[in-house]
């Protein structure tokens, strides 16, 4: 997936390539999508995992050592884990001394800054080793204006974190090229940065600066350009709904399609606060995303059928499209029509 190509004010990032994934100690797969969503959207650049023996979590590539990895070609090790609070464990710390060790770069998206810790940073400077974090935000963030801005935009939003707003966009980005329509794909998370090689960490944004971070991602465009902008958190997320919510104020965008894993009931690491519904998550952005674009609108719904048969994955999303009159469908699974939810954006 390019990154930006009218002028976003973003930085591109030269990443060493290819990648070993690190998967720490990781047993959600939810807390490993970094990983999931390299190999998945950036397999040309995945030689193969390493993970510490707690890890119940595999990406399926490849299990290497650091210097396997590095005999194979792979010249960075990044680590794959998007654990609550982006904080990088102690237990990972020899881990990481070995990867530099044996010849590789540190890549992270983690909120902690790998330079940071001084471990670390003495070993990078002895080895010659770079310390790259993609979740620092870049100086000279302006605060939002508000000004409505030329072009086309829409926004994945979401039930929870971590159930596809990312694959979402991704998958919308392939579609409307597909259909000759000038599209580009907005990275606001890290793992989208490190897909894309650019974009802005939307959760690493002070709070005041948010919606102006939102605005500088997709500025002006032509008339018939769309750009497709990766959401952060929900709305309705008990820690995270700032991120959301600047997000949306300054992607002022025209369309907006929700995503959604059937059967979780939860709020992912908040037992306490179940999940609200597709029909909240739509009222809700509409009456908020409309302070900046009252003519904001859903055109459809994304499910993360993952694990699902598929006639169980066919039926969720025949049932959710019938009850919300929206069509429905997953964008890894081709058989569930999600092509009529980029024709829906589009209409």
């Amino acid at each position: 997936m390019t990154p930006s190509s009218n002028g976003a004010a973003h930085a591109i990032i030269a990443l060493p390539q290819p990648y070993l994934l690190f998967l720490g100690d990781v047993t959600e797969p939810g807390f490993a999508k970094t990983a999931i969503g390299l190999r998945d959207w950036a397999p040309e650049h995945c030689i193969g995992e390493w993970a510490l023996p707690a890890a119940t979590v595999s990406t399926g590539l490849p299990s290497m050592t650091p210097a396997q990895a590095y005999a194979a070609g792979a010249r960075s090790l990044v680590i794959g884990v998007a654990n609550q609070g982006g904080t990088i464990l102690p237990g990972w710390i020899p881990s990481l001394l070995e990867a530099m060790e044996q010849g590789l770069d540190l890549v992270s998206g983690m909120h902690q800054v790998l330079a940071n810790i001084p471990e670390l940073a003495e070993a990078a400077a002895r080895l010659d080793r770079r310390l790259i974090s993609v979740r620092v935000p870049p100086p000279g963030i302006p605060v939002a204006n508000g000004r409505k801005r030329s072009g086309k935009r829409v926004l994945t939003v979401g039930t929870d974190c971590a159930l596809g707003k990312k694959y979402t966009a991704l998958g919308l980005v392939k579609g409307l090229r597909a259909r000759g329509v000038d599209a580009d794909f907005r990275a606001t998370g890290q793992t989208g940065i490190l897909i894309a090689g650019g974009g802005l960490p939307m959760d690493a944004m002070v709070a005041d600066f948010s919606a102006g971070a939102a605005e500088q991602l997709s500025p002006d465009a032509a008339h018939d350009h769309w750009d497709v902008i990766e959401g952060q958190g929900s709305l309705f997320h008990p820690a995270y709904a700032g991120v959301t919510l600047g997000l949306l104020h300054g992607s002022q965008p025209d369309v907006f399609v929700v995503c959604h894993q059937p059967g979780r009931a939860h709020v992912l690491g908040y037992p306490d606060y179940p999940l609200p519904s597709i029909e909240d998550v739509i009222d809700l952005t509409v009456r908020l995303g409309s302070r900046t674009n009252p003519a904001i609108r859903c055109a459809g719904v994304s499910l993360n059928t993952h694990g699902m048969s598929t006639e169980a994955a066919l039926a969720a999303c025949a049932e959710v499209s019938s009850r919300l009159g929206l069509p429905a469908g997953d964008p890894m699974r081709a058989e569930t029509g999600f092509e009529h939810v980029v024709e829906a954006c589009i209409a």
